[in-house]
């Protein structure tokens, strides 16, 4: 929602209502995200050239692992993820070897998959990420570190911007926290502490604060005894939330030949180099790969509005796992809050 303030006759402001949320480490797609990438990490610590595509659906006592993993190392994935999970859970898994038809493409250093990803930069904070995502996962977070428990946030707020499209100041309206085994009462406690030290530069609360917690009611059942998760299926959060636009593609359980986590991380450097280098307000990033090509069939940067080609940077799929170092087995970490925090 959009409208215009206007506080004096020459000044003039543009209010934008925005809404983000974050999901906990207890909630079962998250679990199934960040056990996709232990999976991942488990293969690149001893085969950093692992060819890994792993997808986890798990709930009510059952763990599913299905997907494709072409690797020197030789781990049982059931026996680890028992260690890890306890034995109270039956783990089924089915991996195969990839493809030969997309290793044929990959091993002659192209894409692993068509796809479009999208980087955003934005200059509203010190994250340079959406005021309204960052605010709904730190609250994430700072109720997670007390209650490790199956929950959500979810924050709407009124940002101000200039004529120039310039952040000026947001305001929080609404805030919904749903969370398992923790009353209204310590919730709303816990919700108060958070707004009296919010980090973020220029940030208020309204007078006219709306809050919603645990909304249906305390509930002590979460996790996958209350619902199945699904590996892939929290990628709005996993990303910048719904202010930017999402390619398609998953990160977790993936390695990096395959462009909808390499280059979707590669789209974000570039974001963030426009946007400093160009002094920019806001910054989207496009790239699009077509499966077995080297290099990208589009690669676009909008700068504040304006269209313009991307240029200087090596955009093959070798090149941009050497840059960001993606061999590196540090993905579980990466699934956990955000993968551009």
């Amino acid at each position: 929602m959009t409208k215009t303030l206007s506080s004096s006759a020459s000044s003039k402001y543009k209010i934008i209502t925005r809404t983000a949320e974050f999901v906990s480490l207890g909630h079962p797609d998250k679990i199934c995200d960040i056990l996709s990438d232990y999976i991942l990490d488990l293969y690149l610590a001893k085969d950093p050239q692992a060819r890994v595509a792993v997808e986890i659906m798990g709930g009510h006592g059952e763990l599913n692992v299905c997907g494709e993993v072409t690797s020197k190392a030789k781990i049982n994935i059931v026996k680890k993820l028992q260690q890890k999970l306890g034995n109270d859970i039956r783990i089924h898994s089915n991996l195969v070897q990839q493809s030969p038809e997309i290793s044929r493409g990959v091993d002659a250093g192209g894409a692993g998959d068509q796809g479009i990803m999208v980087g955003y930069a934005c200059a509203e904070n010190p994250h340079l990420l959406p005021t309204e995502y960052v605010l709904a996962r730190d609250l994430c977070q700072k109720i997670y570190s007390e209650f490790p428990y199956d929950g959500k946030t979810q924050v709407t707020v009124d940002i101000k911007y200039d004529q120039k499209h310039h952040f000026v100041s947001a305001e929080i309206k609404h805030i919904v926290v749903s969370w398992q085994n923790v009353s209204t009462k310590r919730l709303c406690a816990e919700l108060t502490i958070w707004l009296n030290n919010i980090l973020i530069p220029n940030i208020t609360v309204s007078e006219k604060l709306k809050v919603s917690i645990n909304p249906a009611g305390d509930w002590n059942i979460g996790g996958f005894d209350a619902d199945t998760g699904l590996t892939g299926r929290k990628i709005v959060v996993d990303a910048y939330g719904p202010r930017v636009p999402v390619g398609g593609g998953a990160f977790s359980g993936k390695d990096p030949s395959k462009v909808d986590r390499s280059a979707a991380y590669m789209a974000r450097e570039i974001a963030k180099d426009y946007l400093q280098k160009r002094h920019a307000n806001e910054v989207y990033v496009y790239i699009a790969y077509a499966l077995g090509e080297v290099q990208p069939i589009d690669a676009t940067v909008i700068i504040d509005g304006e269209v313009e080609r991307i240029k200087d940077y090596n955009l093959s799929p070798r090149a941009i796992i050497e840059r960001l170092k993606l061999l590196q087995p540090n993905y579980e970490q990466r699934a956990k809050w955000g993968h551009f925090a």
